[in-house]
């Protein structure tokens, strides 16, 4: 186990850091873009290339490029709905992704207004419909923005945090505990648990307030 998981690390690590950093931005991008985030799994590209971190300046580069790469696909969402919301809506690829999902997210964005841009990060399928769906909507992108970055830096700052974490750790433990590899792996299983579980609540909690629309003005949440 620990020889397998070893090689693997080494393997990541092995990347160019530049062009790892790059491409976990690119990812997260196009995770929180329309259409191509649906899938794009931003949130394993990040994680794996945080296990390829080795120095402080490296995870400050990460953190910051995934910071910046969701934060650009939420913007460019954004603009999307704002200049072409109705066409993509309506288009064969807008199609794909259902009425239901559509209205749901007009419904969200309706009620609960930046309170739907902060939590839809963390929800499958919204967090890539909710900033297209705000950009058709009367809340100003300086108001999406504030909802959207502090959303962005903690989804950022988890799992970059984490994997850099697990991946040191395991490094030091696997020279002296033969066992170290499961450690590492049910760790992995444990955040990606958690995270489901997470996700799971968030979804339960706020899933009353996609099936009926609201006041029309997304700037008042109800």
């Amino acid at each position: 186990m620990n020889e397998v998981l070893l090689w693997i690390l080494d393997l990541v690590r092995s990347v160019d850091p530049v062009a790892r950093t790059l491409l976990a931005g690119l990812g997260i991008f196009l995770e929180t873009s329309l259409l191509v985030g649906l899938i794009v799994p931003g949130d394993t590209i990040v994680l794996v290339a945080a296990t390829g971190v080795e120095t402080p300046t490296q995870y400050v580069a990460l953190l910051v490029a995934v910071i910046l790469g969701a934060l650009g696909g939420e913007s460019v969402g954004f603009a999307l709905g704002r200049f072409f919301g109705p066409k993509i809506r309506d288009s064969r690829l807008g199609s794909r992704i259902g009425v239901r999902n559509w209205q749901r997210a007009a419904n969200y964005v309706d009620r609960r207004g930046g309170i739907a841009v902060f939590v839809s990060r963390f929800l499958p399928v919204l967090h890539s419909l909710v900033p297209v769906t705000v950009g058709m909507s009367n809340m100003p992108y300086r108001r999406f923005l504030a909802w959207t970055a502090p959303a962005c830096v903690l989804w950022a700052f988890a799992y970059v945090t984490f994997g850099s974490v697990a991946a040191v750790s395991y490094r030091d433990l696997a020279s002296s505990l033969h066992f170290a590899g499961y450690l590492f792996v049910g760790a992995i299983v444990l955040f990606v648990v958690v995270i489901f579980v997470v996700k799971k609540l968030l979804e339960r909690s706020e899933s009353r307030h996609w099936d009926r629309a609201g006041d029309g003005d997304a700037n008042t949440p109800e």
